[in-house]
């Protein structure tokens, strides 16, 4: 028989899904406590956190009966937690990935991204760091008496498990590629369920596209006679001079072209005053 405290958990966990415009899944894995408590502070009034089990998270999302929230389940691994907030989704993410700090690799822990060893000198004599990097596919020589690694090597990818030897290479080298903070896994928002990989963008290259399509998308609006407000002023001018153009060939006495007209004509007569000038002499 299900506990009434289960039962409640649950239908307290439905209400805040419902009641939220944005429903993110956090993972918690090894996430310190004073860490987790500074970071509640930092993000009062901004969003809440909730930690259950995860069947019982499972079960709360079905309760909620909202359209597509099924789909964060298939995210509840690790240590998982709801994060219940008003913000966007893209917003949240880069505000909690700001807040997270670099930490060395342990046995065990999940690379919660690719882990690169980069080219160049590891500052390190040669010894047996070179069979350790070997061992992960990194080729290596020797420069100024410091080993150096040949090529950016990809020595674990997103979500592999740590092994004790990796850690042990990643730890002489002095790299820390681990994050300590709140890992966001994945956002629900009207529906749509958005993946880590989707939020995670590059703000100056989302720019410059954006950039560019708005460039391409004038160009195809003017070049196919479309009128939008940004395209209609140009358009008009275009409209005039082409217009304009006729008017000249064709001789029509209109305002706006009649002035041309009689310039040109002035300037066709004193080209031939100039040359009846010179038959004279």
């Amino acid at each position: 028989m299900v506990k009434e405290s289960k039962i409640r958990e649950v239908e307290e966990l439905a209400e805040m899904i419902k009641s939220s415009k944005v429903v993110g899944i956090v993972n918690m894995y090894k996430m310190p406590s004073p860490q987790l408590q500074d970071i509640k502070k930092e993000l009062k009034g901004k969003a809440r956190i909730r930690m259950s089990k995860k069947r019982l998270m499972r079960r709360a999302l079905e309760k909620s009966g909202l359209k597509g929230i099924e789909g964060l389940s298939e995210y509840l691994k690790g240590q998982p937690a709801f994060i219940f907030t008003e913000m966007n989704p893209f917003k949240l993410f880069q505000y909690l990935d700001s807040n997270k700090t670099p930490a060395p690799a342990k046995e065990g822990d999940v690379a919660t991204k690719d882990i690169i060893v980069p080219k160049g000198s590891t500052g390190l004599p040669p010894g047996a760091i070179i069979g350790q990097l070997q061992q992960f596919g990194a080729k290596t020589t020797v420069e100024d008496g410091k080993v150096a690694v040949v090529d950016d090597t990809v020595v674990a990818r997103e979500g592999d498990v740590i092994s004790a030897d990796l850690a042990n290479l990643l730890n002489a080298l002095g790299m820390k590629p681990m994050e300590i903070g709140l890992d966001l896994i994945a956002v629900y928002e009207d529906g749509t369920v958005f993946p880590k990989s989707v939020l995670r963008i590059d703000e100056e290259e989302f720019f410059e596209k954006m950039v560019m399509a708005s460039a391409y998308a004038f160009n195809l609006s003017l070049n196919s006679g479309f009128l939008t407000e940004e395209t209609a002023p140009l358009m008009i001018l275009k409209a005039f001079n082409e217009a304009k153009s006729v008017g000249l060939e064709a001789g029509v006495l209109e305002k706006g072209v009649i002035e041309d007209l009689i310039a040109r004509a002035s300037a066709e007569a004193n080209s031939l005053n100039i040359m009846i000038q010179k038959r004279g002499d």
